[in-house]
């Protein structure tokens, strides 16, 4: 019987650090984005991410905060283990709804790893008629295989193959934090 190794976990930014970044993600999409633009969370983490972006927005420029959509996309589990050899994205009635010619829309993820969830998300949203689609990312591992990039990345972390990045979100978790999963060897 194989004995499972316990990995090591390290906190890399807490709450008050990711305040600040994701202050300054706030500060660059406000200089990206004109005022018809709308906001797409990459559920499940991706979307209360987009949720504090779009407060800090509406903060920074003083106008109504912009719309925000949820959009379901999944590739891997927290474990990076494949759930999906396609990466399964359940379509969007909202957005369907919407007419995406005219609005600059920002996807908001938390983790861009391989990048199989931003392309695939850009792709759908360009089939329902968006012309101008921009990215933001909490971390980018900078081992994206895939022909897409973050617009506006919180923090680049270039870490082992077999290390988990891991962001804790509220409400999905309690404290605003990221941390990295180190397996032992």
């Amino acid at each position: 019987m194989q004995k499972k190794t316990v990995g090591q976990r390290l906190c890399l930014y807490d709450s008050t650090e990711l305040e600040t970044i994701v202050h300054r993600m706030a500060r660059q999409a406000a200089a990206l984005l004109p005022p018809q633009s709308a906001l797409v969370g990459i559920l499940r983490r991706g979307e209360p991410l987009a949720r504090l972006l779009q407060q800090q927005l509406a903060q920074l420029t003083g106008q109504a905060a912009l719309p925000l959509y949820g959009l379901k996309v999944k590739r891997y589990a927290d474990d990076l283990s494949l759930l999906h050899t396609q990466t399964a994205l359940t379509e969007s009635p909202e957005l369907a709804a919407l007419d995406l010619s005219t609005t600059t829309l920002l996807v908001v993820d938390d983790v861009l790893y391989e990048g199989h969830s931003l392309l695939r998300t850009c792709a759908y949203l360009s089939r329902l008629g968006a012309q101008r689609v921009r990215t933001a990312v909490l971390v980018d591992r900078c081992v994206c295989t895939q022909p897409v990039h973050a617009d506006i990345v919180g923090v680049r972390l270039q870490i082992a193959p077999g290390d988990i990045i891991e962001c804790n979100v509220p409400p999905y978790e309690q404290a605003f934090r990221i941390e990295v999963l180190r397996h032992g060897g």
